[in-house]
């Protein structure tokens, strides 16, 4: 009787098999990983209206013969950033043969402004939306394109596509993949608030919020 034929082990396929706690590349260096998973990577910085500059970047597959599938573009979360998990999960769509891109929203990542500061999310909406835009016209207009969200960046990207005024997308996305979008923030999250302040009072919040803007505060109903 013949032994049974060794089995078939299937090589890695997901770029966060090599991940630890110290890189999300593991043992190897960034060229490294990329060559290996067969994709190539670039960024750039562009200057937002608020004239701070914001880091970009964009992983492509690396045979560069091979037709790209579609466009997706990524939008991380609150005070997260492209790199790390989200650029794995990047990594994963380009191996597989989709042009990736990718924008550190202000005061996250390697963008500038006050850490994790985002009193208008207007802004932050604009900018993701021109970036998309500009990798969006390196393409071919008919190829798919896609919108991958996590956290916060649900909700931009639920913005994104509800945007009918003012810069606006292109050409409207495909379709859109929420991971843990967040629609609003959770009562838990919000300080208690022990005076019964008035609606109209309570707008003077947003004023407070601008001349403070490291201070502990949310816009909140009147606790019971």
């Amino acid at each position: 009787m013949l032994p049974p034929p060794p089995r078939r082990c299937r090589s890695t396929s997901t770029p966060v098999a090599e991940a630890n706690e110290s890189s999300p590349f593991g043992s190897l260096t960034p060229a490294e990983f990329y060559a290996h998973h067969g994709v190539t990577h670039a960024s750039d910085y562009i200057t937002s209206k608020q004239s701070l500059k914001l880091f970009t970047q964009w992983w492509t597959p690396q045979d560069s013969t091979a037709p790209i599938k579609g466009i997706v573009c990524v939008v991380h979360g609150y005070t997260g950033d492209s790199s790390w998990f989200v650029e794995l999960t990047a990594v994963h769509f380009a191996k597989h043969g989709f042009a990736v891109c990718a924008i550190d929203h202000m005061g996250h990542g390697f963008s500038e402004g006050l850490f994790a500061h985002l009193p208008d999310i207007n802004p932050v909406v604009d900018e993701c939306i021109l970036f998309f835009n500009g990798f969006r016209a390196r393409y071919d207009a008919e190829l798919p394109a896609f919108l991958y969200a996590e956290s916060l960046g649900g909700a931009i990207a639920l913005l994104i596509t509800l945007r009918r005024d003012g810069i606006v997308p292109e050409r409207r996305f495909d379709g859109v993949v929420l991971n843990g979008a967040m629609c609003g923030i959770s009562d838990k999250f919000k300080p208690p608030c022990r005076w019964n302040i008035s609606s109209p009072l309570r707008r003077f919040w947003f004023l407070l919020g601008a001349w403070c803007p490291r201070a502990a505060l949310c816009q909140t109903s009147p606790s019971r």
